[in-house]
């Protein structure tokens, strides 16, 4: 007989619990009905931040369930225990026969006299996110300027709050009463540089104090903190930890623990045999966790006892890693070294941004009790598993570098040693996965094991053990080359081949793919430009392995039609110029927009427009963007030294030189770059591949940051340099990653798989450690020396002007298929079979 389990909440650990039931049920035993608080099914509350980024709810989705009866926005609000009965906020009531408590947590609002006015928020749903967009915006509107916030509270959440905000283009003020920020994760040292870190991205920090008032001052709002700090706002967040959603079961005379949370026992079974709870609302013998983690773990344990099987929860790994506006932040085991006898071992280094301990204990062997970093936390997967083993070194070798002499690797961890704490599996688990079960790759590791499925922080570990294992990782571009991308680098620079059919034919098999043809075109086109004499991408055999993009110089959008983005290095424009693009955006009927690289966007050309868009851009002296190529795309820039008044150097200047000097440059994925003009970072130069700030003294370069599905902070490569050297080493660093990379892969990624990492590409392009230097300084002469606008190179050859035509038997007649409406006075794309959207 099938029987009824009712879930209330919907959360991650509630969507966990699910999952795990469906899963194993394979007779279908449990009839699943999900009672949920929130408008939309369960979504990543961990990555809430990133929402931020692009404003799409669908990005933080976790998937679909099936064969589960979902009800969304109508939660429960009462438990009737004798009965087995639950009623809900809109009145249905719904028998079970087992009930598991999944309600989570609320945002703790300290008792703060005006917390409750308007323009006071809280920071914890996806709907709270769209309210703070919707005052942001207000309140921008009203300033015609930068609006000013403030987050109480300086832990995880508070953090991650801060750079929400910043990341909406305000500058917000952080309020923590503690003496440092995330004072739970981190000790006075690591406290001091993460405030050092965090200011430096504009944020102002206030520690020891707290809000000690909020009043209304006409449209907006004035807060005194308790150190006489009177501060003008325009709204205030609330991010000051969580408080246990227990309310259901006080009213249903479920034992509490002593400070809140439904208490459960080590089975997650509440005082009722039928009742279970899960996650943040759950006090397993007394205590709350406020991490996914462990909510995960009490989700499995559940969905064993409801099929008959036992679990107990172990404990939990209450172990961090996060990236707070890019800067790593990461403690384990016992950071604060309460332990009786317990020694702090401490690497810091304020000028290079790290702060590294290691708490041991006092006897020899020495064994690994906990620890904190600050500013780089590459070692944080190595030696979390290590908690409570003996050291297999010496404590300051556990903090060196990756590659650096005396650092320990991944063959030191104990079998037992657990690498994906999300999932709990083991190192013994995933070696057992490769060298039994024949899992030859990261991908069907985490098939086998679940290893790297949520939070992904443990990846790089799963490709070391495969690497510990003896498995050789293929790096072959793809079925019709054995080779990796660098390697056909290295065979076409030194052979001289020109063309794919060559190079396939001698060092490959097959006719080729959508795979080979581009990463080969873009190798060919760099070699070309870097010791050849230049040519256009689109000539002979070269146009045949384009991609679409590249193909036509241009973007194509999802009705087929494409953008034109003309470059404007710098983000500089004349107003002429300007001019010139509303001409043509209006004689087009093209939709624009301004991007986030502070260039124009032109959509909605079909092909046989492209020329004709070009002709006047070029006329009026612009050129490609590049936005279509794996190449630089743009050189971000704020108004530097010319214009602010805290601007230290002529960063506008810079970008332009910079742009100029590397448009063009094919790589094996697109390149960004930002250039401050202070510390200030309005440039948000450290979020890009390579990125520079300004400084009193020169200029600090920093390199391999990464935006997109998972952001990279760019790391400090050389500090206060002139401009000649600063541009000596962007032209190395650029080239040698050229050369080096694998196909579509980031500079990011790329920096973490050198062997040595950082301090390798330092080497090489700064000491110049294996004597290549005047080698990558010739070929990156070479391409400035070759740059040839690939717009104006199609209008000056008939040959490739005849390419741009919708219909080569009917020149210029217009492409049904494609039709536009209006939303907002510009024109949008008609999608066929995508119901129109509505604008309000």
């Amino acid at each position: 007989m099938t029987r009824t389990l009712v879930v209330a909440g919907h959360g991650m650990v509630g969507h966990r619990l699910v999952e795990a039931v469906r899963a194993e049920d394979a007779e279908g035993a449990w009839r699943v009905v999900v009672l949920a608080e929130e408008p939309r099914p369960a979504y990543d509350r961990v990555a809430l931040t990133s929402y931020v980024d692009g404003w799409d709810a669908a990005a933080l989705d976790l998937g679909e369930h099936t064969e589960v009866e979902l009800r969304l926005g109508d939660p429960v609000a009462k438990i009737d225990r004798a009965g087995r009965t639950v009623t809900t906020a809109g009145g249905h009531t719904e028998s079970y026969d087992a009930l598991v408590l999944a309600t989570g947590s609320r945002p703790f609002v300290p008792p703060v006299p005006g917390a409750d006015l308007p323009g006071c928020f809280v920071y914890r749903t996806i709907e709270d996110l769209d309210a703070i967009r919707a005052a942001v915006d207000s309140a921008k509107h009203r300033k015609r300027g930068r609006a000013a916030a403030m987050v109480v509270g300086g832990g995880l959440l508070g953090l991650e709050a801060a750079k929400a905000l910043r990341d909406m283009g305000l500058s917000p003020h952080v309020v923590e009463m503690a003496p440092r920020l995330m004072p739970l994760q981190v000790d006075d040292g690591g406290g001091s540089l993460l405030r050092k870190l965090v200011t430096e991205l504009s944020l102002t920090v206030h520690t020891g104090t707290s809000a000690e008032r909020i009043e209304q001052d006409g449209d907006r709002l004035s807060a005194k903190l308790t150190n006489g700090t009177e501060l003008d706002l325009d709204l205030i967040v609330f991010s000051a930890g969580v408080r246990p959603r227990d309310e259901l079961a006080r009213d249903a005379g479920l034992d509490v623990g002593e400070r809140g949370g439904v208490l459960v026992d080590t089975s997650c079974r509440t005082s009722d045999p039928d009742v279970w709870a899960i996650g943040e609302c759950a006090a397993v013998e007394g205590r709350c966790y406020g991490l996914v983690a462990p909510g995960y773990t009490m989700a499995e344990i559940v969905a064993a006892q409801l099929l008959g099987k036992e679990g107990e929860f172990p404990g939990a790994d209450m172990s961090t890693k996060l990236k707070l506006m890019g800067v790593d932040v990461a403690s384990f085991g016992d950071a604060h070294a309460t332990t009786e006898g317990a020694l702090e071992v401490v690497l810091a280094d304020a000028v290079s941004g790290y702060y590294k301990k290691l708490v041991v204990s006092g006897d020899e062997p020495r064994t690994l009790l906990g620890g904190i970093l600050v500013g780089d936390a590459g070692a944080y997967n190595l030696l979390r598993p290590m908690v409570g083993s003996p050291l297999p070194a010496d404590p300051a070798a556990m903090l060196a570098p990756e590659g650096a002499s005396g650092a320990v690797g991944v063959d030191a961890l104990p079998d037992e040693a657990q690498i994906c704490s999300c999932n709990s599996v083991t190192k013994g688990a995933i070696t057992h996965a490769i060298r039994a079960q024949g899992c030859d790759s990261v991908a069907s590791i985490k098939g086998c094991t679940k290893a790297g499925t949520t939070c992904g922080s443990c990846v790089p570990m799963l490709s070391k053990l495969l690497d510990a294992c003896g498995v050789e990782q293929s790096k072959a571009v793809c079925e019709h080359f054995t080779h990796s991308r660098s390697e056909l680098f290295e065979i076409v620079k030194a052979t001289r081949i020109t063309t794919f059919g060559e190079l396939i034919a001698k060092h490959g098999t097959g006719a080729g793919c959508a795979i080979c043809k581009p990463a080969v075109a873009s190798i060919l086109a760099t070699v070309d430009t870097t010791e050849g004499d230049g040519g256009h991408i689109l000539d002979g055999e070269q146009a045949s392995l384009q991609d679409t993009n590249d193909h036509f110089l241009a973007n194509m959008q999802r009705n087929g039609t494409y953008s034109v983005v003309p470059r404007v290095p710098g983000g500089e424009i004349t107003p002429a110029k300007l001019k010139v693009i509303a001409e043509v955006a209006d004689e087009f009927g093209l939709y624009t927009k301004i991007t986030g690289g502070q260039r124009l966007d032109l959509f909605g050309a079909t092909v046989d427009q492209l020329p004709l868009i070009w002709k006047r851009l070029v006329d009026a002296g612009f050129e490609s963007g590049h936005a279509y190529g794996k190449a630089l795309r743009t050189v971000k820039s704020c108004v530097g030294s010319t214009w602010c008044r805290y601007g230290v150097q002529d960063s506008v200047g810079m970008a332009v030189e910079l742009e100029l000097r590397y448009r063009g440059l094919r790589s094996p994925h697109k390149l960004k770059s930002a250039v401050s003009g202070c510390a200030r970072e309005c440039a948000e130069a450290r979020s890009k591949d390579f990125g520079v700030i300004a400084t009193e003294k020169g200029w600090n370069l920093y390199v391999g940051g990464n935006g997109g599905t998972l952001p990279r902070h760019a790391q400090l490569l050389v500090s206060d340099v002139d401009s000649e050297s600063l541009i000596r080493y962007i032209d190395r660093f650029l080239m040698f990653y050229v050369r080096t990379a694998d196909r579509l892969q980031r500079t990011a990624p790329w920096i973490e798989e050198l062997d040595g990492g950082l301090d390798h590409l330092r080497e090489v392009i700064v000491d110049d450690k294996l004597g290549i230097c005047e080698e990558l300084d010739a070929a990156m002469a070479k391409h400035v020396e070759n740059y040839a606008d690939e717009w104006r190179g199609v209008l000056e050859d008939p040959e490739k002007l005849a390419r741009f035509t919708s219909f080569v038997n009917a020149p210029g007649a217009p492409d049904p298929t494609i039709s536009f409406t209006t939303e907002r006075e510009q024109k949008v794309p008609v999608l066929l079979g995508v119901p129109e959207v509505v604008s309000r």
